[in-house]
């Protein structure tokens, strides 16, 4: 397989202004069917197969059932789950405060923002992910994967930097909600 073809979910209601990581928010069901009659359209121009691994969340899962509803081979996967961002996740950046923020930057790849999990601890989800995709021959079948953010983001880190320790300032943008993003085999 030469790689992954990764859309991040559509547009959660309610979070604006909110950190989100593993917080289960709702997307609009016309969103969700929008995106998948996206990936379904890709897919048929590229000969893709007809399989979608989603994270457990709502906001990717609901694009997966709609694809299984149109015959897809649909299949969840706990490692595309968000980052865990602990007891900031659903609360208010201006309640969390720059200061906290700030903290996290300085030890970006190790500290735990809110208590929660590493960015390191991340980075090894998502290679493990990619390492299974590409090394398992059944994961053939699932090309396209939906996911969030930060593990998007992760990957791409992998892909452009490598090994190199992750800093806040380099860290690669958020894509846009709905966007496609292409993540090479490892290697």
């Amino acid at each position: 397989m030469a790689g992954l073809t990764i859309w991040r979910h559509p547009k959660p209601l309610g979070v604006a202004g909110r950190c989100i990581g593993r917080t289960d928010v709702p997307v609009d069901r016309r969103k969700s069917k929008r995106l998948a009659h996206r990936i379904r359209a890709w897919a048929r121009r590229h000969g893709a197969p007809h399989g979608v691994i989603t994270s457990p969340l709502r906001r990717g899962a609901d694009v997966g059932r709609w694809l299984a509803r149109w015959g897809w081979r649909h299949r969840v996967d706990m490692r595309l789950i968000e980052v865990d961002f602990g007891c900031w996740d659903g609360q208010a950046w201006d309640a969390i405060g720059a200061a906290a923020v700030d903290t996290w930057c300085r030890d970006f790849a190790q500290h735990r923002p809110g208590g929660g999990e590493t960015l390191v601890a991340l980075l090894a989800r998502c290679a493990a992910f990619i390492a299974d995709a590409h090394g398992d021959r059944a994961a053939e079948s699932f090309v396209c994967v939906v996911g969030h953010a930060g593990w998007i983001s992760a990957g791409l880190w992998m892909q452009q930097a490598g090994r190199a320790t992750p800093e806040a300032l380099s860290w690669p943008a958020a894509v846009g909600y709905g966007a496609r993003v292409a993540i090479g085999a490892p290697g």
